[in-house]
């Protein structure tokens, strides 16, 4: 991956020059649900199975989402909707991510805590990424609203859009991924095959399995035709490694996620896990909340996520399971960390 250019001193939008604001986006100038700066936007690098050490970009409120999946390992959805709002002013964003780049992050990722393309001023942010950086840019979304227009114009300047696919037609849909009343599956599939036609950058699609439900060969096919018609640049075959929102959401077994991306052309690949860290820094307990107040983390995910040693990394989550800022979650076979409140600003140390 390219590494970061020095970032310039004011952020701007590369096609005014000038330093974008609430305004630029469609709302007033004070983004009237600025609520949600309270907490950081920016979080990371942390390990990422598919994009190495990621820079992540929170646009949106916790869980506030387009669908309430049963395997989300951030819990069942809160505000399920498919209202696009401003909810963070893209200059403020900007400012977190240039504060940040000297983390040396591989990607730049708009994801976060619930489903980016809610959030409205998308291309402002990423133009303006891109005006600072050489760092490219990816987008994780559910794909729902990839169909919209103004979704579409504004993911035009992504270096990578990564939409999901998890059903294979409305029952499977409704049952797995448990989307907003005004979704069906027809429209989504439809939605990502428009995107696709106009869209210049790469699509990787992410293929979530689950035991019992659609890790089975004939589901796996029906889901394989449907990639097809997407043409996706890559196919990525994932399943449940975290504590999912719902305990009937089960994994499929390793051996037999290698056997059915055989079954995709072109051919699936099984998403493997996080590199280890290469270098050493203190395990702070505000750099640890940010990683487990995003997603469930092992103690290697957060060594890796902020580059600290192991035995730092485990010191600290113990240290925070006691004062009761996070708690423990056995899964699978192996222990997860979690904040215990996820909605609650992190506070930096002094």
């Amino acid at each position: 991956m390219p590494e970061p250019r020095e970032p310039q001193t004011d952020v701007v939008d590369p096609g005014s020059g000038r330093v974008p604001d609430a305004s630029d986006a469609g709302g007033g100038r004070d983004c009237p649900h600025s609520g949600h700066e309270a907490a950081p936007l920016v979080y990371g690098p942390v390990p990422s199975r598919r994009l190495g050490r990621s820079l992540g970009v929170d646009l949106v409120p916790f869980k506030t989402c387009t669908h309430d999946c049963v395997y989300c390992q951030l819990g069942p959805t809160t505000d399920r909707t498919t209202t696009r709002r401003l909810w963070v002013e893209p200059a403020h964003v900007l400012r977190e991510i240039r504060s940040r780049l000297d983390t040396r992050p591989d990607v730049i990722t708009l994801a976060g805590s619930g489903e980016p393309t809610l959030c409205t001023g998308l291309d402002l942010v990423i133009d303006g990424i891109k005006a600072m950086t050489t760092v490219p840019v990816f987008v994780i979304t559910n794909g729902s609203l990839l169909g919209r227009p103004d979704v579409q114009r504004e993911l035009a300047h992504a270096d990578v859009v990564l939409p999901s696919l998890d059903a294979v037609d409305d029952v499977t849909y409704r049952a797995v991924n448990r989307p907003h009343e005004d979704l069906d599956f027809a429209a989504f599939v439809d939605g990502i095959a428009d995107f696709r036609s106009s869209y210049g950058g790469q699509i990787w699609l992410e293929v979530m399995l689950l035991d019992g439900v659609t890790g089975t060969v004939s589901m796996v096919e029906r889901l394989a035709r449907h990639a097809a018609r997407l043409a996706p640049d890559r196919i990525q075959l994932n399943t449940v490694v975290r504590p999912p929102a719902e305990q009937t959401a089960r994994p499929v077994s390793p051996g037999r996620l290698a056997d059915l991306a055989a079954l995709f052309t072109p051919q699936a690949e099984v998403i493997a896990g996080a590199p280890q860290a290469d270098h050493d820094q203190q395990a702070t307990a505000a750099a640890v909340l940010a990683l487990i107040a995003r997603r469930p983390c092992t103690v290697t995910d957060v060594a890796t996520g902020i580059g600290a040693h192991r035995n730092a990394a485990l010191k600290t989550l113990t240290a925070l399971v006691e004062n009761g800022a996070a708690q423990r979650v056995d899964h699978d076979g192996d222990v997860f960390y979690a904040a215990a409140d996820p909605t609650r600003p992190i506070e930096e140390e002094s």
